[in-house]
């Protein structure tokens, strides 16, 4: 069982904390005593209410900022904000996706491809990991370190239809995740990958074969049944904390053991 006590009073940074995953994993940390620092893409006033929320709920500080992940040289402004409102970062996890108008031409069979789709899948996935991550450990170091975790998928390493840009996006940030698990290790900073199987939510039932895969994930898994946004967020929790002090340029596969059917 994880120490409430090693949470309490630490700062979380993730991207993308209204929904899906991200939201799972704000509540996960919450519970736990943690301050929550999320960005939201749009709906200011959700991003507000659910802040307001988790402080209500939880008896922690959260605050939201602005940030459209398409521009992660934006990071640093954020982070700038985030400074004004914690004394400190101890994890960051890059988290939010994009989906809709931006993958046009990314999410799509191979021969149907496009630069411009394919561009803004790997600036939403890799640039921004880069980017969020640069700005997070120079605040963990001055705090002895920290924690760092990328979402990412089984879609690099299974055949998924339309899911060529994504699927080597992602191959591509648990790379990089790597290297900065070796460079930064010096700084007692560690860094890991989910690694999720299909999840159920609104991002993936945007997907036109949502139902397909659906329905398929539940018949490969030996436990019968679709991914949930929790199944990934104590995945996260575990790797923050210091049952898992000496993991770090790891891909942590949570796929209900689809990948291997």
């Amino acid at each position: 069982m994880l120490d409430v006590n090693e949470f309490k009073n630490k700062t979380l940074v993730i991207s993308g904390g209204t929904r899906g995953i991200g939201r799972a994993i704000v509540l996960e940390f919450a519970k736990m005593g943690v301050n929550i620092a999320f960005t939201y893409n749009s709906n200011q006033e959700l991003a507000k209410e659910q802040a307001d929320q988790l402080q209500k709920d939880f008896g922690i500080k959260a605050r939201a900022y602005e940030l459209n992940i398409l521009e992660p040289e934006n990071y640093k402004e954020v982070f700038e904000e985030i400074d004004k409102d914690f004394d400190r970062v101890d994890f960051f996890i890059s988290n939010a996706i994009i989906s809709g108008r931006a993958v046009a031409g990314g999410y799509t069979k191979f021969m149907k491809l496009k630069p411009r789709g394919l561009n803004n899948i790997f600036t939403a996935t890799i640039n921004a990991f880069v980017c969020g991550t640069q700005e997070a450990a120079k605040r963990m170091q001055k705090v002895g370190g920290g924690s760092v975790i990328t979402l990412s998928s089984t879609g690099h390493l299974v055949y998924i239809e339309h899911y060529s840009g994504h699927g080597t996006a992602k191959a591509g940030v648990e790379a990089m995740a790597r290297y900065a698990a070796t460079e930064l290790g010096e700084h007692n900073i560690r860094v890991n990958v989910v690694c999720g199987g299909p999840i159920e939510t609104d991002a993936l039932r945007a997907f036109t074969n949502y139902e397909e895969v659906r329905n398929a994930t539940a018949a490969l898994s030996p436990l019968g049944r679709m991914g949930q946004p929790q199944d990934l967020s104590g995945a996260c929790l575990f790797l923050c904390s210091s049952k898992a002090s000496w993991v770090t340029g790891h891909s942590f596969i949570v796929d209900g053991g689809t990948t291997f059917k």
